[in-house]
């Protein structure tokens, strides 16, 4: 069974779906730590009351960002954690902490990423009027919330909407993708694509989303393949492992690069 390490600042509602998650049998999977870097973060409680061991690494005893990600990735180390997930860290994480679970540490974040990236995404979606946002799982690199997506969930804005009003249906659907995102992260049967430059790229994207996904045609899946790129995001498979190995050889016909996950 896999080992999950959480990170977290503050209340842990999304530790709570983890955990949740994995006493309904939907998540095949434990947690061997909950770290905070504050000591009267709430999740710390959460993870006490389900058997988890809390732990608490004070990010004000660390000289530098680097010293204090090296501590974190000696205690999750020790714990043989597989899987990373930050749930409300409100931290930066340093190249030393990416690189030592590289492909496998993942965020969530409450938009559409690309879109809003960085703190306030609630009240950025509504200071530019925006009529859909909604959460975002995704891999964590060193480039704040500019890793390859896993999963999203789309949340409509109403007129008359607060932050308070959308943050909480937005945390609604954290609440059930991150579990889900979890499980596809740990079944790999999915890859990050990198996209090249080349018109054969795009037309074997285009060609593959047009297969997979129902009611998209060939231009339309040109369209997406193009606004792939141009986000500067990298395209995530997360179905059946058979279908996806099928579609990789497609995709590698038409000159496409890819760059499989390993943990």
């Amino acid at each position: 069974m896999n080992t999950l390490g959480v990170l977290i600042s503050g209340r842990g509602s999304n530790l709570q779906a983890i955990i949740d998650a994995m006493a309904a049998g939907r998540l095949d999977a434990r947690i061997g730590a909950v770290i905070s870097n504050r000591a009267d973060a709430a999740g710390l409680a959460r993870a006490a009351s389900a058997g988890i061991e809390p732990i608490v690494v004070s990010h004000r005893h660390f000289a530098t960002r680097e010293d204090y990600d090296r501590a974190l990735v000696d205690a999750l180390r020790a714990r043989r954690v597989d899987l990373v997930c930050l749930a409300g860290f409100m931290r930066l994480l340093s190249p030393v902490f990416v690189s030592a679970f590289p492909n496998a540490v993942l965020n969530i974040h409450p938009s559409l990423l690309p879109a809003f990236p960085g703190l306030d995404a609630q009240r950025q979606a509504l200071d530019h009027g925006v009529k859909v946002t909604g959460a975002t799982v995704h891999l964590v690199t060193p480039e704040l919330d500019a890793g390859p997506i896993v999963l999203q969930a789309p949340v409509a804005v109403f007129d008359g909407d607060t932050v308070e009003t959308l943050s909480a249906r937005i945390l609604a659907e954290e609440h059930r993708i991150y579990p889900e995102a979890v499980g596809l992260v740990l079944g790999r049967a999915w890859r990050v694509i990198v996209l090249n430059d080349d018109h054969n790229t795009f037309q074997g994207v285009a060609f593959a989303l047009s297969n997979v996904l129902p009611g998209v045609s060939y231009d339309k899946g040109m369209e997406l393949a193009n606004r792939i790129h141009n986000s500067g995001q990298a395209l995530v498979w997360s179905g059946e492992k058979e279908t996806a190995e099928l579609y990789w050889a497609q995709l590698h016909d038409f000159g496409l690069t890819m760059a499989p996950l390993e943990q």
